[in-house]
């Protein structure tokens, strides 16, 4: 178990790259069977899925496209409430299978909120793949359709995840141990 030091705060190794590939690999293997025939729109939501959302797209054995948005919450370190796209959809989503590509799934009102502004634009069917869900923190009813984990509400960085803007491209997931 291999130790970072991120700023103030110090990581331990808790998920291995060899294991997070396999994850990812599983659930792409589980995308391709399900999406069939459909090409499917991955929608990676900025900035912490963009490494899951490539890692995934390549393990993916049919057709389909991507696309990014960017999401935003806070104001400096407290969260509004209301969430604001910073960077937006330019796609035509009519009649289009999405698959909205997240990083992390705590609470869920973010998710909730993006399926709900996602509706507005008439897609087929709209779908959450996500790489961690931490289930006691959710918030609202929410079908997450695909999750490479489950895990507890630590918090964590690594493989696109961060603190404070650093730790993102580290190939292992690291828990906080200290504070």
């Amino acid at each position: 178990m291999s130790i970072v030091k991120i700023k103030d705060k110090t990581f331990e190794t808790s998920i291995s790259e060899d294991v997070i590939k396999e994850r990812v690999k599983e659930v792409a293997k589980q995308l391709s069977k399900d999406m069939e025939g459909k090409n499917p729109l991955l929608l990676g939501v900025l900035n912490g899925s963009f490494i899951f959302a490539a890692d995934l797209m390549r393990e993916m054995t049919i057709p389909c496209e991507i696309s990014f948005v960017k999401l935003a919450s806070y104001q400096g370190t407290t969260s509004t409430g209301k969430v604001h796209e910073v960077l937006g959809i330019n796609e035509d989503l009519t009649g289009r299978t999405v698959i909205i590509v997240e990083d992390i799934v705590e609470s869920g009102l973010t998710m909730k909120q993006m399926i709900e502004s996602l509706g507005t634009r008439h897609p087929a069917s709209v779908h959450i793949c996500t790489l961690f869900v931490k289930p006691e923190k959710l918030k609202v009813d929410l079908t997450i359709d695909y999750a490479a984990f489950s895990i507890p509400n630590d918090f964590i960085v690594g493989y696109g995840l961060d603190y404070d803007q650093q730790g993102r491209g580290l190939k292992e997931i690291y828990s906080l141990v200290s504070k």
